[in-house]
């Protein structure tokens, strides 16, 4: 066991970016994305191994959060896996692929984003001062709960909406997608802020700043890479369909809203 926190958790840092940039070498030299998404869960589930090997796995909280996590990239690693599997490409690949320098920031970001996703899990697993499971933590847990029953099943729901051959080339607007049009993405923040919940009572000094982890994560899905590029497709697609317009008129594009 590992006498300080800090290079524990720097460690586990430096093997998230460490296994992207290994991956980064044959994936550009064969022009495939395939394995990007399958890699960052490889990664999510390394570094928690790392925490555990190195930290100290009698403590409920540690053993909780990597539980959580182990869960939610084991699950959504293997649903994009088989996405990308059925429809051959990841669009958001075909204009960098063939750039060495922008291919080798995206798996750089993948990096930063495992990092930064799990900092607050990671800072309390990597804590070897423990504290008794409270009212936090069931508190969190109840909020990871939640929010990961959303994303699976809005996961599901739109891959049966685009599996049902009438639905071709047609927008999704049932179930939890009637509430919102990015549901799947308001479960991530929610559950990540559970996990950021459950970890604040080990929390100290440096290790507050590892609570950006869920702001960081809806500045990243609203603001830059997920709602913004996805909305930006659908105008292009649909922009001129006036059922589309009416649901996005009337549909949050966040926030679960009974219709």
């Amino acid at each position: 066991m590992m006498h300080e926190q800090w290079p524990l958790f720097a460690l586990c840092v430096a093997i998230a970016f460490a296994i992207q940039w290994l991956a980064f070498v044959p994936s550009f030299i064969f022009q495939t994305e395939h394995y990007y998404d399958v890699t960052g869960s490889f990664t999510y589930l390394t570094v928690i191994g790392c925490a555990l090997y190195f930290g100290d796995t009698s403590d409920p909280r540690t053993v909780l959060i990597a539980i959580l996590c182990s869960l939610w990239a084991v699950r959504l690693g293997s649903f994009l896996f088989k996405r990308i599997r059925q429809d051959g490409s990841d669009s958001r690949f075909d204009d960098i692929k063939p750039n060495f320098l922008h291919f080798l920031m995206a798996w750089t970001i993948q990096g930063l984003w495992v990092s930064l996703t799990l900092a607050a899990g990671l800072a309390a697993m990597t804590d070897l001062h423990t504290s008794p499971i409270g009212v936090l933590a069931i508190l969190g847990a109840m909020v990871w709960i939640v929010g990961f029953t959303i994303e699976v099943i809005a996961d599901r729901q739109k891959r049966q909406h685009r599996a049902n051959p009438d639905n071709k080339g047609k927008f999704i607007s049932s179930g939890l997608w009637a509430w919102s049009r990015h549901p799947n993405y308001f479960g991530e923040i929610m559950l990540w802020t559970g996990i950021a919940i459950i970890a604040l009572p080990t929390l100290s000094g440096w290790q507050y700043l590892t609570l950006i982890s869920p702001v960081f994560v809806y500045f990243l899905l609203t603001r830059v890479s997920g709602i913004p590029m996805l909305e930006s497709k659908a105008d292009d697609k649909w922009g001129d369909d006036p059922a589309y317009q009416r649901y996005k008129n009337n549909t949050p594009v966040l926030m679960l809203r009974k219709p």
